[in-house]
């Protein structure tokens, strides 16, 4: 659906860039971890590729993308590499790569919504799919690094927005909307959340009425 909205090429080199962004923060994590440079390529594939292929698996798109496309498997390892030798240079930029993280959040929740409909699930299913590519990789990160995943403790509202974006996309499809417009619109509304999350500390509500008297786990 995405290949009749834009062209193959542009498609193609927003998905590199995507895993791109998700490797680096995931080989900089195993940096701050002590990983050594096994740790940190594992965890650059899979905070990159983890999400799609979860999303594969589930709808039978086999082989996954990731596997039957080399660039898909190497683009992370090049990410790692750069990490590896110039992690301190990398962290420098470390808000650029948020920005671009969340460039790419907005990307992978639409293409992600976008292929479970093309191989035949329902709306609210193809969002679920959606939010799952946009995140899966990096709850993968955090359960193999010893963190709570971020998508159960959203402090900095990461998964709503793909939330939005997704469901934005399922709400186009519905109404037989979807074009390169629309498309854009979902990922500019993902982006632009996420980077008011980041800058406003927004976060997803506790429950309600709480009165625990143990306090936030930080």
């Amino acid at each position: 659906m995405l290949h009749d909205l834009f062209p193959p090429g542009i498609q193609h080199a927003l998905d590199l860039a995507g895993i791109f962004v998700f490797a680096t923060a995931g080989a900089l994590l195993a940096v701050r971890k002590n990983f050594d440079v096994f740790g940190i390529a594992v965890l650059a594939l899979v905070t990159a590729l983890g999400g799609g292929l979860f999303r594969d698996l589930v709808i039978g798109a086999v082989p996954p993308a990731a596997f039957g496309e080399l660039s898909f498997f190497v683009t992370p390892l090049v990410a790692a590499a750069i990490v590896f030798f110039l992690h301190p240079e990398v962290q420098r930029i470390n808000t650029a790569i948020n920005v671009f993280d969340a460039a790419g959040l907005g990307l992978f929740c639409v293409t992600g919504t976008t292929k479970a409909y093309e191989y035949g699930l329902g709306l609210t299913a193809s969002a679920a799919l959606g939010l799952a590519t946009a995140v899966g990789g990096g709850v993968l990160r955090d359960v193999l690094s010893g963190e709570v995943p971020r998508l159960l403790r959203d402090r900095e509202m990461y998964a709503v927005p793909a939330t939005v974006g997704s469901s934005m996309v399922a709400v186009f499809i519905g109404f037989d909307v979807l074009n390169a417009v629309t498309t854009a619109l979902a990922i500019v509304t993902t982006f632009v959340l996420r980077l008011l999350a980041m800058r406003y500390h927004w976060r997803a509500p506790l429950a309600w009425n709480r009165r625990s008297s143990v306090a936030e786990e930080p």
